[in-house]
């Protein structure tokens, strides 16, 4: 089971507008912020499991990852999507379904500042 994950940002400041805004929709909220050590956490309740930051060291855009957030709804899948996309984000495949993963897939795809390719699914089946 992952505890959590952390991923570099260019720009704080950008980039936790951009994920307080994107991750709304599923209960995500900035926990934690540390500016002096350019670290931020995003959790749902009081643990951030989901973690910005900025390294000194690092003098161009870090290489995009893929991170994906479950969900139970996708409806909440679309509400993501909107959301990032009002935030800033770029388009990486609209809400949909992916039956090339299995048959009830159901994915929204945004790139955020820094190229990192952020993916909402939803596994459950869709009962109309």
């Amino acid at each position: 089971m992952i505890d959590h994950i952390g991923i570099r940002v260019t720009d704080l400041g950008k980039s936790i507008e951009f994920y307080t805004r994107a991750l709304a929709p599923l209960g995500y909220t900035l926990l934690r912020k540390m500016e002096e050590h350019g670290v931020a956490g995003f959790g749902v309740g009081q643990k951030p499991d989901f973690w910005i930051h900025t390294d000194p060291r690092v003098t161009t855009k870090p290489e995009g990852i893929h991170v994906g957030f479950a969900t139970p709804r996708r409806s909440l899948v679309k509400e993501f999507y909107a959301a990032a996309m009002a935030a800033g984000g770029t388009d990486n495949g609209a809400p949909g379904p992916r039956p090339m993963y299995h048959e009830h897939y159901y994915a929204g795809f945004v790139r955020d500042p820094d190229g990192h390719n952020i993916e909402v699914v939803c596994h459950e089946a869709y009962l109309g």
